[in-house]
């Protein structure tokens, strides 16, 4: 087996295009053809190359997870500048050598790295690591960036773990999007992913249900047309008048923000603990539902929302959904099944469905029903 190409060589072939990028895609299509011909491997440099001298399998005794990430992270060696450039042609250079290689192999791009039901040929499966090991590098020794950048997103200590994993997540996208040619630095590119990343982070998971993004950007306004006006109960209508919202968005927002609590939470919230303080406690019992919940609670039920949506119907579609569907005390039927009940075909019923399913397609509806799907 040949020796592998290493890093160094790969730098000293590709270092000219760093002065003319045009150069770079005739220049490594030269290198690709050479070591395909030879059939050589790059070299995969061992991780610990990039980490201070004198740590490696050093561990903190009785340091929790977060602070040994912080270690391990102060750990690596950030890269300089020209050193980020390298990395950057090498990455390009070995996604070049992959398509080829997968292309020889005759597959398609869109099939991706792997395939799940035939192992890659050897040649693919290798250059698939080689590119996995230079992303890797790149990763690594920029995810300072996550730690520098997540504080300004951290809301209370339980979220600060999954913000840093979806920015790791992040910095391995920048990576496929980054190109060198034009001149700027990795990390100033990367920000602007690992924001990304966080803001969606947030808006996505800080609810129990999830509230559409466009609305919790209207809540930013909102809240600060609130301070403007200097009165936290100030009504939709003048909130709207001070923040250029309509009032329906206005509305729709500030019912949106309305808080979710478990029953089994402390007045005080999660954090709220203290003995026979939980909220269950401080409800009412229904004797007739045996427990501290009743549906009357709810601001709509499922039966009542479903209700207003059959009351939009014929009697005929009103009995075709409630057959099809298992509704008002019937059981889920078949096409087939409801138009031997009806005496009609089955092309017949199923225009019936459509027809009653669109006309309980409606805002007000979906906005009824929508706490109760997935």
């Amino acid at each position: 087996m040949p020796k592998p190409f290493t890093q160094a060589q790969v730098d000293r072939r590709l270092d000219p295009a760093a002065e003319a990028p045009e150069k770079f895609e005739a220049l490594a299509t030269a290198l690709i053809d050479e070591l395909d011909g030879k059939e050589r491997d790059l070299e995969i440099r061992d991780p610990w190359s990039w980490r201070r001298s004198g740590r490696r399998g050093a561990s903190s005794q009785g340091a929790s997870s977060m602070q040994q990430f912080r270690q391990d992270v102060e750990d690596i060696v950030i890269l300089e500048r020209d050193e980020e450039a390298r990395l950057a042609r090498r990455i390009d250079f070995a996604r070049m050598r992959l398509e080829r290689a997968r292309q020889r192999a005759g597959l398609k791009p869109d099939q991706g790295e792997t395939s799940a039901h035939e192992p890659r040929p050897r040649r693919v499966a290798r250059r698939a690591l080689e590119l996995h090991a230079l992303r890797t590098e790149m990763v690594e020794r920029n995810l300072y960036l996550v730690l520098i950048n997540v504080e300004r997103y951290v809301l209370h200590a339980s979220n600060r773990q999954d913000l840093i994993q979806e920015g790791s997540l992040a910095l391995f996208r920048a990576v496929d999007g980054f190109d060198w040619r034009r001149g700027l630095l990795f990390r100033t590119y990367a920000v602007h992913w690992l924001n990304q990343a966080f803001r969606n982070y947030l808006y996505n998971h800080t609810h129990t249900v999830r509230v559409p993004v466009y609305l919790q950007k209207a809540l930013k306004h909102i809240n600060q047309a609130t301070i403007r006006i200097g009165d936290p109960d100030a009504s939709p209508a003048e909130i709207a008048a001070n923040s250029e919202l309509s009032e329906q968005l206005v509305t729709s927002a500030l019912a949106a923000a309305r808080s979710s609590y478990s029953i089994d939470a402390g007045p005080g919230g999660a954090g709220d603990e203290a003995e026979g303080s939980r909220l269950r406690d401080l409800l009412v019992i229904d004797a007739e539902e045996g427990g501290p919940y009743s549906p009357r609670i709810e601001d709509v039920s499922l039966e009542q929302g479903i209700g207003r949506a059959l009351e939009l119907l014929s009697e005929r579609e009103r009995r075709v959904i409630c057959l099809r569907f298992g509704l008002a005390g019937e059981e889920p039927h078949t096409l087939a099944q409801v138009a031997q009940v009806l005496g009609v075909s089955v092309e017949r019923v199923r225009q019936i469905q459509v027809r009653a399913l669109g006309k309980m397609d409606t805002p007000l509806l979906r906005r009824e029903l929508e706490p109760f799907l997935n």
